[in-house]
C-alpha cells in the first residue's frame, strides 16, 4: 500500500459517530464479554500519547514525515478512544481520564521508564532504529484493524458494527503509513532487515501487553481470535511480504506463548 502523506494531512479528522443512535444500546445492549474487550481498546487508544511520548526520544522524531504523521495519528486514535467510552458510557461504564492517570500511576516505574529504554535502545540500534519502530507500527495497526473487524462481525450490532467499521477503516490509513516506511528502511539496508527480524521474533506482543493487565490481554486476544487461526496466519502473512521478514510467525509466536490458539 502506498502512502499519501499531503492527503492524509488534508484529510484526517476524528472519527463521527454524531448519526448514530448510540441509545439504541439501551434496548440492545452488548453482553459482558464485549463489554470488557471494548474497555480495553478504549484504554489502550487513549493510552496513545505514551507511545507519541516514548518516540520523541527516538531517532523517530527526526524524521519530518514520520514526526507529522504521529501528530495526526495520536489525534485519530484518541477519538477512537473517545467514541468507544461513549458506547461504553450507554452501558453505565465511564470512562474518564482521572481513571487512565490512575493506570499510568498504578505503572509506574515501568511507565516512567519507558522513554528512557527507548532511548537507550535507539541509541544502541542507531539510526536502523526507525526500520523497527515502522515495522513494529505495522504490526500493531494490523492487528487493530484485525480486532475491530473481527468484533464488527461477531457483534453484528447496528451501531457498534458501523462505528468500529470506521475506527478501522481510519486504522487501515495508519497500516498504510507504517508499511510503506518499514517496506523502504527494510529495503535500503540489510543490517535494518536483520535487526528488525531479531526484535519482532524476539519481543513483539499483542498491543496494550506491558500497560494492561496481563489477563486483560488474555482475555481479549482470546475472545477475538481464539479458534481462528487462519486471522493470524493472515497478518503474519503481511508482515511476511515486507523485505528479509519471510517466514517470520510474530503473531502465531505472541498468541501461542498465550496459549491462545
Amino acid at each position: 500500500m502506498a502512502f499519501d502523506m499531503e492527503k492524509f494531512t488534508e484529510t484526517s479528522d476524528r472519527v463521527r459517530w454524531e448519526d448514530l443512535e448510540l441509545a439504541r444500546f439501551r434496548d440492545e445492549p452488548l453482553d459482558a464479554e464485549t463489554l470488557r474487550s471494548l474497555r480495553y481498546m478504549c484504554d489502550v487508544e487513549y493510552h496513545t500519547s505514551c507511545f507519541l511520548r516514548e518516540m520523541l526520544v527516538t531517532p523517530s522524531h527526526r524524521e519530518d514525515e514520520a514526526a507529522g504523521f504521529m501528530t495526526m495519528w495520536n489525534r485519530e486514535e484518541f477519538w477512537h478512544g473517545e467514541a468507544l467510552a461513549a458506547v461504553l458510557g450507554e452501558h453505565d461504564i465511564v470512562v474518564d481520564y482521572d481513571e487512565i492517570k490512575a493506570k499510568r500511576v498504578k505503572l509506574g516505574w515501568q511507565l516512567a521508564l519507558g522513554p528512557l529504554k527507548q532511548s537507550v535502545l535507539s541509541n544502541l540500534v542507531g539510526q536502523d532504529f526507525v526500520a523497527v519502530h515502522m515495522t513494529w507500527g505495522a504490526a500493531n495497526e494490523l492487528s487493530a484493524v484485525a480486532a475491530y473487524r473481527r468484533m464488527a462481525a461477531m457483534t453484528d450490532h447496528p451501531v457498534l458494527s458501523p462505528l468500529l467499521k470506521r475506527i478501522a477503516q481510519q486504522e487501515t490509513r495508519h497500516v498504510a503509513f507504517y508499511t510503506t516506511q518499514a517496506r523502504a528502511r527494510l529495503e535500503g539496508s540489510e543490517r535494518a532487515r536483520s535487526i528488525v527480524r531479531m526484535i519482532l521474533g524476539k519481543v513483539w506482543r499483542p498491543v496494550g501487553s506491558g500497560m494492561m493487565d496481563e489477563d486483560e490481554v488474555r482475555h481479549v486476544m482470546g475472545h477475538l481470535f481464539a479458534g481462528k487461526p487462519h486471522e493470524l496466519d493472515k497478518l503474519d502473512q503481511r508482515i511476511q511480504k515486507m523485505p528479509g521478514l519471510d517466514g517470520l510467525t510474530i503473531f502465531r509466536n505472541a498468541f501461542a506463548r498465550m496459549g491462545i490458539a
